[in-house]
This record gives C-alpha cells, structure tokens and sequence, in this order.
C-alpha cells in the first residue's frame, strides 16, 4: 500500500497555513494527489472535470459571490440598516429570534437553501442586526460588533442544523436509518424525522434564550459608556 498520496493532506494543510487561496489550494492538492497516486496528468485532470460536471450546482454558488459584492457596492447594506432603524419596536434579539424560527422551519420543510452564510447572513441579517442596535444603542465597538457577527452566524447555523434534521428525505436522516439498519434496527425515515422535532424544539429554546439576553447585555454596555467620568 502506498501512502504517498497522502501527501495531498499535508498539501492542504500548508496550503492553509500560508493563506494560499484555497480555491487554489484544494485544486492543487487533487492535483498532488492524482500525480502521487501514479495516475496520468491528463487522468488527474478529467477526474477534476467530471467531479466538477457531477456537482455543477456548487457553481451557483460561486454566482452568488459577484452578485452579493454588487448588491453591497450599490448599498445593500445602509438600506438594510436604514430599514430596521424605522420600526420602533426592532431589536437585535427580536430580529435574530425571529430569523431561527423562519431558518429552522423552511429547513424542517426541505427548503435549506433560502439562509445561509453567503446569500443572507453576511449581506442580509448582519446589516440588519447592527442597524438595530445601533438605532436602539448608539455606534458599537469592535467587540460588540464582532459578537453580534458571530450570534447572526450561529443562529444560522443552529437554525439549519436542527431544522433540516426533521426534513425526511435529508440525507442526515437517510444515514441514520442505514447505520440503525446495520445494527439490526428497522426504521422509517418519517420515525426519525418525528424524534428529531423534540430536539429541535430544544435547539430553538436554548439558543432563543441566548439571544433574548443580547439586548439587556448591549443596554447595559451602553449605559456603562455613558457614565460620568468613564472616558478620563
């Protein structure tokens, strides 16, 4: 057995250390790979090709890119923030309570891809929950606006993750139904579908919670800035 193409690991890995671009990065490394492996360059190369052709919809993806950079050139993100500054009773937690509720239901229907990082959270929610905060707060420093980042991501992530979990064709659940099946355990997908809702519940309770208490805690740091003799 040859472990020299292994060395597409370790390809990666440097790869990502040095900050290379990693689309570069990871078509070098399938490139490494195939050439350790002992395979023709042209091979490598309709490997690369058809795995490209097999899952071409990932090039949505990459249109999404560009239209989402021209969106935010033409102000996407200050009508965002504008928006949210006109309803009075808006906040940051209300806003991104809301948003789970909305991302874990259309995931629990099949309809994972109307969130997401790229399309909605950074161009979308972000802009949204900052305009609320600083409408209710005043201007937020470095660190409140990169917590306020990182909640808009996990309520994507927590939304998706445990949404999609009561969707029955997902393929999450089609794998736990095979792995029960190897161990003897005779399932319907609908059955792990439905003992994956008190899981979501649960989700939603926690992470809802979480965010109810981001409002008091950007209040109380507010008022800590604007007390007397805090700028000496």
């Amino acid at each position: 057995m040859s472990y020299w193409p292994l060395v597409g690991v370790a390809w990666v890995v440097l790869g990502f250390a040095l900050r290379i671009n990693p689309a570069l990065t990871v078509v070098s490394a399938g490139l490494v790979t195939g050439l350790a492996a002992g395979k023709p360059f042209m091979d490598v190369l309709a490997l690369l090709g058809d795995a490209f052709v097999r899952n071409r919809y990932l090039a949505l993806l990459l249109l999404t890119l560009p239209v989402i950079g021209l969106l935010e050139k033409h102000g996407l993100k200050e009508h965002a923030q504008a928006w949210i500054a006109r309803l009075r009773g808006a906040t940051s937690g209300r806003l991104l309570i809301a948003y789970l509720a909305v991302r874990q239901i259309a995931a629990a229907i099949g309809l994972t891809s109307l969130g997401g990082h790229p399309q909605t959270v950074r161009p979308l929610l972000v802009p949204l929950a900052e305009g609320a905060a600083e409408a209710r707060h005043g201007a937020l420093s470095p660190a409140q606006r990169q917590r306020l980042r990182a909640l808009c991501a996990a309520t994507d992530n927590v939304g998706l993750f445990f949404g999609e979990d009561i969707f029955l064709a997902f393929a999450g659940v089609l794998l736990i139904q095979a792995t029960l099946a190897e161990q003897g355990v005779q399932l319907e997908p609908i059955t792990i579908a439905v003992w994956g809702i008190p899981t979501a519940l649960c989700a939603f309770a926690i992470h809802a919670g979480r965010l109810s208490r981001l409002d008091a805690r950007l209040a109380r740091e507010a008022a800590a800035l604007q007390r007397p003799g805090d700028d000496k």
